[in-house]
C-alpha cells in the first residue's frame, strides 16, 4: 500500500484518509483507508495535520496509534443492547412480514436495527 498525498504537487506518502458527510457538514481524518475510493482524500502527515473545513463545519479526527480501526462508541453498544434487550422482553412478537431476502426488522432505535433471518 504506497499512495501519494492527494494535495497538488504534493508527492508525500499518505498516511491518512480524509472524508466528508457533507449533509451532516462534517469531515472525517483518520488512518490510511485500506484502498482509495472515490470522494475521499489520502494525505501525508504535513497536509493531515494542516488540514482545515469550512466555517461551521465539524471535524473528527479518528486516531489508531496501534494500526487497528477504532472501537465501537460505548453508545452504539449500549443502545445495540438495549434494543436486544427490548425484543427479548416483548410479550408480542412484533408483526413483520420477511422482505424478498427473508430478512426481518424485530425492532430498531435511531439508525440501529435487530434483524431476524426467517430462512433457517
Amino acid at each position: 500500500m504506497d499512495r501519494r498525498c492527494s494535495r497538488n504537487g504534493c508527492n508525500e506518502r499518505a498516511v491518512a484518509t480524509l472524508t466528508f458527510a457533507y449533509a451532516d457538514s462534517t469531515a472525517v481524518l483518520g488512518p490510511l483507508a485500506v484502498s482509495a475510493e472515490p470522494g475521499s482524500y489520502d494525505l501525508c502527515a504535513r497536509h493531515a495535520e494542516s488540514m482545515s473545513v469550512p466555517r461551521g463545519w465539524d471535524v473528527i479526527r479518528v486516531e489508531a496509534p496501534d494500526g487497528r480501526p477504532p472501537t465501537p462508541d460505548e453508545d452504539d453498544l449500549l443502545a445495540l443492547a438495549n434494543a436486544v434487550r427490548e425484543v427479548g422482553l416483548a410479550e408480542e412478537p412484533a408483526p413483520a412480514a420477511p422482505d424478498e431476502s427473508g430478512v426481518v426488522e424485530l425492532a430498531h432505535r435511531g439508525h440501529l436495527r435487530v434483524i431476524a433471518d426467517r430462512r433457517r
